[in-house]
């Protein structure tokens, strides 16, 4: 039978695409359903249909499905950041232990019993609620002209007026709304990216989870300084633990949030957290620890109590002795890179951010760690020259890519280099199935691997990966 738009059926769903969304069938015509669960028998509404495949709109479920629950979040629907709110965490937890398995066979070409006997449990979350310590919420005006915040809508940037995230610090709602009535105050108009004027982009809230100091730093579309700024930072102050209140200029035409110049205003710098050390046979905590120093521009982890597990993991899987050399590329502002120096003969570091290379030196400074060397770079063209023209060589590789992966090039001089062991920490499964794929076509092995959810109520998940060369 051809289905055509707007044709409401009645289905089964029995399986989850990678965004989230629910999929099944109906007399082998395959519906992707935004909002569904599996084992949901829903209605839905096919809104654009293919040859053998339909996108629908959920219009009612019938039968909820065993793991469907009531989502924290009103807005879960319509907010671009949380698409398994409907889901029970376990059953979350089920699907993206499922979703990596399922990249590693269907993208990385592995043995389905190979990946079965090297994927360890997933590393949960105590709270899937409450966790980043970091958020950035665009401002804006409702159809009334009235100032707003929030988040995008899925695939839009129609701003979702909510001060409250349920994936957000508690201290959130009460800095938002602070900044909004400055705003009204001193009539600081929000940024319009349709005309390119106005004045507030972006508001981003940073919190160090051990020091509960907070940072917020607006993002502003003019050279010239803020008006009334003394009121700003008498409203932000009222907020417990605030340190750091600065403005980054964006005058751009752009979607890249943050501007390239960084003012503080108030306060410090920047804020401090600290990451510990944990045994992996539990995650209990350890004595050992380390400090970082966090700027607006820094990268960390969004999630500090998730991340200290998850590096917890990439350090015991580097089975260090104390007399190796480690490459940590993609460093950031040096995490990675100061857990395993206390492990390792020597540590060498590579970012493409400058600031981001300061800021690991200072944190190594900081933490009195004096084995770690960090270079500013892409990791694609410092290692290379590193090996080529240095010599320099390395017992083991730990990598960190952005979503999209690892260079080619960055692979192939990893190959070259021959580490005895490369450790892979990807937030992408599909882009580390791809990446897994050419090193071990190239003489590495997958020994162990393992799944730490960072991100509750989302699809996303990072993944920890240990392969051993061959021979």
């Amino acid at each position: 039978m051809e289905y055509k738009k707007n044709d409401i059926l009645t289905v089964t769903i029995e399986d989850m695409g990678s965004d989230g969304e629910g999929i099944g069938k109906v007399d082998g015509y395959t519906l992707f359903i935004k909002d569904a669960v599996i084992g949901d028998v829903v209605i839905c509404k096919i809104m654009k249909a293919k040859k053998n495949y339909a996108y629908a709109k959920l219009e009612k479920v019938t039968e909820p499905s065993v793991s469907r629950v009531t989502p924290v979040c009103r807005y879960h629907k319509q907010c671009g950041g949380c698409q398994l709110q409907a889901m029970s965490y376990e059953a979350q937890l089920e699907y993206k232990q499922n979703k990596v398995r399922n990249n590693l066979i269907r993208i990385g070409g592995f043995d389905k019993e190979l990946v079965d006997r090297i994927m360890e449990p997933i590393v949960g979350m105590e709270n899937p609620y409450h966790y980043r310590n970091k958020a950035q919420f665009p401002v804006g005006t409702d159809k009334d002209g009235n100032l707003i915040t929030g988040f995008y809508a899925g695939r839009t940037h129609d701003i979702i007026a909510n001060t409250d995230c349920a994936l957000g610090v508690k201290e959130n709602r009460q800095i938002l709304e602070a900044v909004l009535r400055y705003m009204k105050e001193s009539s600081v108009t929000a940024y319009d990216e349709k005309t390119g004027k106005g004045i507030v982009r972006h508001i981003l809230i940073r919190k160090g989870f051990a020091s509960e100091e907070i940072m917020v730093c607006l993002i502003i579309n003019t050279l010239k300084p803020l008006p009334v700024k003394g009121r700003l930072i008498e409203l932000l102050r009222e907020t417990p633990g605030m340190t750091s209140v600065s403005i980054s200029i964006n005058t751009e035409r752009t979607n890249v949030i943050m501007g390239k110049e960084v003012r503080t205003i108030w306060g410090k710098d920047t804020i401090t957290d600290t990451i510990h050390v944990r045994n992996t046979s539990d995650f209990s905590l350890t004595d050992k620890a380390i400090s970082f120093h966090i700027s607006p521009l820094s990268f960390y982890q969004v999630n500090p109590l998730q991340t200290e597990k998850l590096y917890s993991l990439a350090l015991e899987y580097a089975g260090l002795t104390g007399r190796e050399t480690v490459w940590d590329l993609y460093c950031g502002i040096g995490t990675i890179s100061l857990f395993l120096a206390g492990s390792a003969k020597r540590v060498c570091g590579v970012e493409i951010v400058p600031q981001a290379i300061e800021d690991a030196r200072k944190n190594a400074e900081f933490n009195g760690i004096t084995n770690v060397e960090f270079f500013a770079g892409k990791a694609e063209e410092v290692l290379p020259e590193k090996y080529e023209q240095e010599g320099i060589r390395a017992d083991v590789i730990v990598v960190d890519p952005p979503r999209k992966g690892c260079d080619e090039a960055c692979l192939n001089t990893m190959l070259k280099m021959q580490p005895q062991r490369i450790v892979y920490v990807s937030c992408d499964s599909a882009t580390l199935a791809r990446d897994l794929k050419v090193l071990c076509d190239g003489s590495y092995e997958i020994v162990r691997g393992r799944a730490v959810d960072q991100f509750g109520g989302t699809v996303h998940t990072e993944v920890v990966v240990l392969l051993q060369r061959n021979g």
